[in-house]
């Protein structure tokens, strides 16, 4: 009895969110750094020497095949108490290459859903790109090319780094755009690498102003893992996420939901027992009207379940991550998903 009123009460608050004789329509749009889902195969092309069966990390088939299962398995977990299912599209970081996501969307906690996939090889030196997932019967891929961020290091030397990838689509039949980011690192501190996240920023606004330049009013969700917090200079004032929703104007560049997470000290991932929000989800003002028939912002958050936390040891309370001491723990990522719904009325 008590699941049954657990089910009706969900019911309600899904599609009756504004009023009693209003209903909705809600769909998932989500962001997970993966943490390192490789292959066990050697690329020479790649730094990726250690996650093989005889590199540093002893990387197996069934390592990789157990890693491949936890992913998946958050993948189809994420804000599915909200919507009934797993996200209708989901940006990820970390991913080796395209054989990892096949595999991925051909696990059997995904294959049912139907996942197509966009990717580019990047030409990052761990070897490591961004993609997007997108479940064919609720989105439809238009197009999806990717931006190269051109870096350079102190000696002058250049500096390969993940591409920024975008893609357009049709959600339900409505055109969304959607921009999937893995910034440079913190590597040498966070000052020391800020430039590179700017630059990162620079490339991102730049991408932005020529959406809107073709389309004014164009629908926009920007996700990633962005190694910086919601109140860096890179995302807030480089960018312009713009932090508290009473200050979005028409002209704003986006609305950045994951602030309120970080003012409130909920992370997204944990480094020397401080909790930062490096994932986010941004969305365009032409999302936040609720006035609009098509599909609109409702909220954020952050997926984090119990078991995707540590039980034990020196990193209780952190991200259950999937390798540590040298060795697979069995864990999840270092990084928790977050996302974002969105709402459509009926």
């Amino acid at each position: 009895m008590k699941k049954t009123l657990t089910i009706i009460l969900l019911f309600f608050a899904l599609f009756y969110t504004r009023s009693q004789n209003q209903t909705y329509a809600v769909e998932t749009i989500a962001f997970y750094n993966v943490e390192n889902l490789f292959d066990h195969y050697d690329d020479p092309k790649t730094r990726d020497d250690d996650r093989t069966p005889e590199g540093r990390d002893r990387w197996t088939e069934d390592i990789f095949e157990k890693k491949l299962t936890n992913t998946a398995i958050v993948i189809a977990d994420v804000a599915r108490e909200l919507t009934g299912g797993p996200p209708a599209v989901i940006g990820l970081s970390e991913v080796e290459n395209r054989y990892v996501v096949e595999r991925l969307v051909e696990t059997p906690e995904l294959k049912k859903y139907n996942y197509g996939i966009a990717h580019f090889e990047s030409p990052d030196e761990r070897g490591i790109d961004v993609c997007l997932l997108y479940r064919k019967s609720k989105f439809t891929l238009l197009r999806a090319k990717t931006y190269f961020l051109s870096l350079f290091d102190s000696d002058g030397d250049r500096d390969f780094t993940r591409d920024q990838l975008v893609v357009s689509g049709l959600l339900d039949n409505e055109l969304i755009y959607l921009i999937v980011h893995h910034w440079p690192s913190r590597s040498g501190g966070q000052a020391t690498s800020e430039p590179k996240r700017i630059a990162a920023g620079e490339l991102n606004r730049k991408t932005v102003d020529s959406i809107r330049t073709i389309n004014p009013t164009a629908k926009i969700i920007n996700m990633g893992d962005f190694n910086d917090d919601p109140n860096n200079k890179s995302v807030e004032d480089v960018l312009g996420a713009v932090g508290d929703r009473n200050e979005v104007t028409e002209n704003s560049i986006f609305f950045n939901p994951m602030m309120s997470f970080y003012k409130k000290g909920i992370g997204t991932s944990c480094y020397r027992d401080k909790w930062n929000v490096l994932d986010q989800v941004h969305v365009s003002p032409s999302l936040l009207d609720e006035s609009d028939t098509n599909w609109y912002f409702w909220k954020a958050g952050i997926f984090n379940p119990s078991y995707l936390y540590n039980k034990k040891g020196r990193y209780k309370g952190y991200p259950f991550r999937s390798f540590a001491g040298g060795k697979f723990t069995g864990g999840y990522s270092d990084h928790f998903p977050v996302y974002a719904l969105l709402i459509k009325k009926q």
